[in-house]
């Protein structure tokens, strides 16, 4: 089977696209929070914007970003926003350049990101949760309808350690199942890529150790099986028998694809935007941020089998202000939207994903009004 790669990663050449007028880098010009552009509906959206403005990133946010434009779209049919699915680190890394004037990360950044972002801005930046979604573990065994795992399992499935699907610890996970002999195929993200950061945390924390790296959005190795991006994931896994990879839930639906059902203490359960809700609610906040970065230590390692541990919980970033008023407007004007329950509603129906806390979206927005 071919490494699938459908997109190539973005460079900070991108800065260079053509826009209906000047889109500046981030600054901290201390212009008003009142851009005077354009008003504000009940939905949480301005309107009556113009101009254009380009984002980029988790391709994990890709149909709820299409659902967003679209909602956004509505009350602001002058403003051209695009938004390129790269993967969460290209995501990063051409807004720390200048390239994006917003970005979507499945993971949160690091303290050197955060400093580097910092500089880009000219104060510190905006980082706030926006869609929360499972990670399925997905599967094309002919054979195989239906399938278990426990986080052992998983672990030694991608670390190379279970090779077979008549694997002792996979039978043990599915004792009624008629398992073939068929060698196992992982498939990893080849991208640098926050659905393979929350995969291997959740690894990492529930495997019992079977795990032996740190989490990262990088795969630990460049060897095996990849495909980039969402749907370069999903097409290599549906390309050969006996593969196995992992994506977020709302690239999988309509693939035909297997997707596993997930142990959580004594009970297998299926992945589900009710279940990464509620793991992401038994989550901590993250300490010792700034005001304006509201991340979390996501809990991978309850037994409580209402919640589904393998999610992320993925993240805008924006800068507080911008050395033009209107793209301060837009940019503003669509984290709000993004945020709003209008605008968590358009995402759940278009990605699967599960609507913010009302309590975590208030803050939020309070950090979002401050965008001037």
């Amino acid at each position: 089977m071919k490494t699938t790669s459908i997109r190539k990663a973005m460079v900070p050449a991108v800065a260079a696209i053509s826009l209906s007028f000047a889109l500046a880098a981030c600054g901290n010009d201390d212009t008003s929070s009142d851009n005077g552009s354009g008003g504000s509906d009940s939905s949480g959206a301005a309107s009556g914007l113009s101009g254009s403005v380009a984002g980029g990133g988790s391709s994990a946010q890709e149909q709820a970003q299409s659902a967003w434009r679209t909602g956004f779209g509505q009350d602001n049919p002058d403003v051209k926003l695009t938004y390129d699915p790269v993967g969460s680190g290209t995501g990063r890394e051409n807004f720390i350049s200048g390239a994006y004037l917003y970005a979507g990360s499945d993971s949160a950044m690091t303290d050197d990101e955060l400093a580097d972002a910092k500089k880009t801005c000219g104060a510190d930046p905006i980082e706030i949760p926006v869609f929360i979604s499972p990670v399925d573990v997905i599967f094309n065994v002919e054979g195989i309808d239906d399938l278990q795992l426990s986080p052992e399992t998983i672990a030694n499935i991608f670390n190379g350690s279970i090779t077979t699907w008549d694997d002792p610890a996979i039978a043990a996970d599915n004792p009624d199942a008629d398992l073939p002999s068929t060698k196992i195929v992982p498939v990893h993200r080849s991208d640098s890529s926050g659905t393979t950061d929350n995969f291997t945390d959740y690894l990492e924390k529930a495997a019992g150790g079977a795990w032996k790296t740190p989490h990262s959005s990088d795969w630990p190795t460049t060897s095996g099986e990849s495909g980039e991006g969402t749907s370069g994931m999903t097409d290599a896994v549906k390309a050969g028998d006996g593969t196995i990879g992992y994506a977020d839930d709302a690239g999988v639906q309509g693939t035909g694809l297997g997707v596993a059902k997930i142990k959580v203490g004594s009970e297998y359960v299926a992945p589900s935007a009710d279940g990464a809700a509620a793991a992401m609610a038994a989550s901590e906040p993250t300490s010792g941020t700034p005001d304006t970065v509201i991340t979390y230590d996501l809990n991978r390692t309850s037994d409580d089998p209402s919640t589904y541990p393998i999610f992320l919980a993925s993240y805008e970033i924006a800068c507080p202000s911008y050395d033009d008023s209107n793209t301060a407007a837009i940019v503003k004007g669509f984290l709000s939207y993004m945020i709003s329950e209008n605008g968590q509603k358009a995402a759940a129906a278009n990605a699967f994903s599960a609507e913010l806390p009302r309590d975590i979206a208030d803050k939020e927005q309070a950090i979002i009004d401050q965008i001037s």
